[in-house]
């Protein structure tokens, strides 16, 4: 599991120097119902005659790339940069920080049968 701090102190190529950068997690745009292969797409499919084009069915990946956005906090730069990570199943923004030597705790408050 990758957990990654909210900001982060490092290089803005707009203002020249170290910095601290608001961190949040790349989200892919909306898709355009007006690009090209979309009416192209929209076209071929219309009327009768069924599925025209191939639909990829052998996934080979299990996970995806992190790719994080990283935001200048200088009032006046607030430029933005993509930084890609590893691959990772499980990730975590801002997350607690794990602690060297201690055991981990669990939620032991749970009701078992309706009974406390």
């Amino acid at each position: 599991m990758v957990n990654v701090p909210k900001t982060r102190r490092t290089f803005c190529k707009k203002c020249g120097k170290h910095q601290p950068h608001k961190v949040t997690q790349y989200k892919k745009g909306k898709d355009s119902l007006y690009a090209q292969g979309k009416q192209c797409y929209d076209k071929k499919q219309s009327g009768y005659g069924g599925q025209t084009k191939p639909i990829f069915r052998k996934k080979a990946k299990t996970t995806k790339k992190i790719v994080l956005k990283l935001e200048c906090v200088e009032p006046n730069c607030r430029s933005k940069r993509m930084l890609a990570i590893k691959r990772c199943k499980h990730f975590e923004l801002g997350g607690d920080k794990k602690r060297k030597g201690q055991v981990p705790t669990r939620n032991t408050d749970l009701t078992i049968n309706g009974t406390e």
